[in-house]
């Protein structure tokens, strides 16, 4: 399908996306959270982000009607789109019929192979990003599945809640900065790419929601033994906001230890009475690599 033609049965606009439930008595389930983009320059902007070209793959999760992946088709040589609403799959088959390269999955991303996927789909690309418009309630589980599985990725680039975007960029100092910050930069690189009103949807969700692009790193940006315990050690450091590092790492390592404990942070340069909200992904990596030396694993 040519640009022209794309063009000539956009999907993302409000008369359009109407038309298309209106002719399949599709109603939202709001379990689900689906909501319709109506908006083309914000659709050009999650696809320009993912820099893909014909030599490259993009999968997407929650097509939806296709508006997303009309865009994709057009941009990269082979599309694969999840969707778990077997509703949608007649729909999707008729917006991407002729589009040979693009294949529609029926099933729900959290509990498919991913690895099997990428081999059987994406073995001739270049390279692969996930581009995709996630439901607002499995954002995170869908990417920790996506970045724990060291799934070959160049790019993933999602339109999420706005502050759920905020938190993933956030740096240390600030009251976004949390665990979930942490868990992404060591995998990714964040970019903030727009802000995305709460207007350019059917239905309008209550916030606003944000693209952002995650480059995925070759390797972690600091030195980890065992990266379940770095894990639990940001989890402990974040578990109660308002205290300090050594109140909250004392409840992992225990009362018993809180002087050898606060003796050992001095040591790893760390001032004890500081909050977790302050630390670098380098300070948690020391930390977590000086309680493995002390035998504390939580």
């Amino acid at each position: 399908m040519s640009g022209n033609d794309m063009k000539a049965i956009e999907v993302a606009t409000p008369k359009r996306t109407k038309e298309i439930i209106a002719k399949y008595g599709f109603s939202f389930k709001k379990s689900l959270g689906q909501n319709f983009l109506i908006d083309q320059n914000i659709l050009h902007k999650i696809v320009n982000a993912a820099g893909l070209d014909k030599t490259k793959g993009a999968l997407e999760i929650g097509p939806g009607i296709g508006a997303l992946t009309q865009h994709l088709a057009a941009a990269a040589g082979t599309v694969t789109a999840i969707e778990i609403d077997n509703r949608l799959i007649p729909i999707l088959g008729d917006i991407l019929a002729g589009e040979e390269h693009v294949k529609v999955v029926h099933g729900d991303v959290l509990k498919l192979d991913l690895k099997k996927l990428f081999e059987e789909r994406f073995a001739d690309v270049t390279g692969v990003s996930v581009v995709a418009n996630l439901p607002y309630y499995v954002t995170t589980p869908i990417l920790m599945k996506l970045l724990e599985e060291r799934l070959p990725l160049e790019n993933i680039v999602v339109m999420i809640q706005k502050e759920v975007a905020e938190r993933m960029a956030a740096k240390p100092g600030g009251k976004e900065y949390g665990s979930l910050s942490v868990a992404v930069q060591y995998y990714c690189e964040p970019q903030l790419v727009c802000i995305v009103p709460h207007t350019v949807f059917i239905p309008q969700p209550n916030v606003d929601s944000a693209v952002i692009k995650l480059a995925v790193r070759e390797k972690p940006p600091v030195d980890v033994e065992d990266e379940a315990h770095f894990f639990r050690i940001v989890q402990a450091s974040f578990a109660q906001r308002r205290k300090t590092l050594a109140n909250n790492l004392t409840a992992f390592v225990g009362k018993e230890r809180r002087e050898e404990m606060t003796q050992l942070l001095i040591g790893c340069e760390i001032d004890p009475g500081r909050r977790g909200e302050t630390l670098s992904l380098d300070e948690f990596a020391r930390i977590s690599r000086a309680f493995l030396a002390a035998g504390w694993r939580g």
